[in-house]
């Protein structure tokens, strides 16, 4: 078995003519999870990266999904997604070198229709439906969509030597979350026209960079990003319901 490449034959689930793929990156090296691989730990008994895939698998908006992970990784990953029965699962495909490169080789194994795509963190286990299905929908309209969540907190401008600087109006800022869809082509030539596209951390910087409009739907706060250790506590706390969004 090629260990770069996993081609699945899984039968898909049944979706709206509109439905478009979802690109799953879930290639980082976790380096402040204390050397576990975060996709895979238990949030009250399912991994991070199954919550995400069975998200998306659910979701009429979404026809295929492709995920991006490290090369030692990527016969767990399948066994997850046969756990959990990730029916729209088309390929699992080795990452690359930083999210960017992740990110196009999960483009490449795009089909020659598919001319919008949604890009999503595997670490983001609870994103919505309703989310995703917002920002397919914006999608129609802008070559670049993300969801974004309401910064506020007072937000301070603070110097390399810890001295507050200023205090910045919150009244416009919002944190990026995913997913973001970008039209397929116009992301392809964004990338191939920015010289230093591998130092973006989001694909909607990449399209505003190349001076396109980007389309900002509010999401959940309860998108988190599983980043730390602590981050699953509070995880497994969204799951039981404690906090209040």
């Amino acid at each position: 078995m090629n260990k770069t490449e996993i081609k699945l034959q899984y039968n898909v689930l049944e979706s709206n003519e509109t439905a478009i793929p979802v690109i799953v990156v879930a290639a980082g090296a976790s380096t402040r999870m204390q050397g576990i691989n975060k996709q895979f730990m238990p949030i009250l008994g399912v991994p991070v990266i199954a919550r995400t895939l069975m998200t998306f698998n659910s979701c009429a908006d979404i026809s295929k999904i492709i995920v991006v992970t490290s090369r030692d990784c990527m016969l767990d990953m399948q066994l997850v997604c046969e756990k959990y029965m990730i029916n729209k699962l088309c390929d699992i495909v080795e990452g690359g070198s930083n999210r960017h490169e992740s990110v196009m080789r999960g483009i490449v194994r795009l089909d020659i229709n598919d001319t919008k795509v949604l890009i999503h963190d595997g670490a983001r286990p609870f994103v919505e439906n309703k989310t995703i299905s917002e920002v397919v929908s914006a999608l129609n309209c802008y070559d670049a969509v993300l969801c974004v969540n309401k910064i506020n907190d007072t937000v301070k401008m603070v110097s390399a030597d810890g001295i507050v600087l200023s205090t910045v109006d919150r009244s416009m800022l919002y944190a990026a979350q995913t997913p973001q869809g970008v039209d397929v082509k116009k992301y392809k030539d964004a990338c191939e026209n920015i010289a230093d596209v591998d130092l973006f951390t989001d694909d909607a910087s990449i399209m505003e960079a190349a001076g396109y409009k980007v389309k900002a739907v509010v999401g959940s706060s309860k998108n988190i990003k599983i980043t730390t250790p602590d981050d699953i506590a509070i995880a497994e706390s969204l799951v039981k319901g404690e906090c209040e969004e």
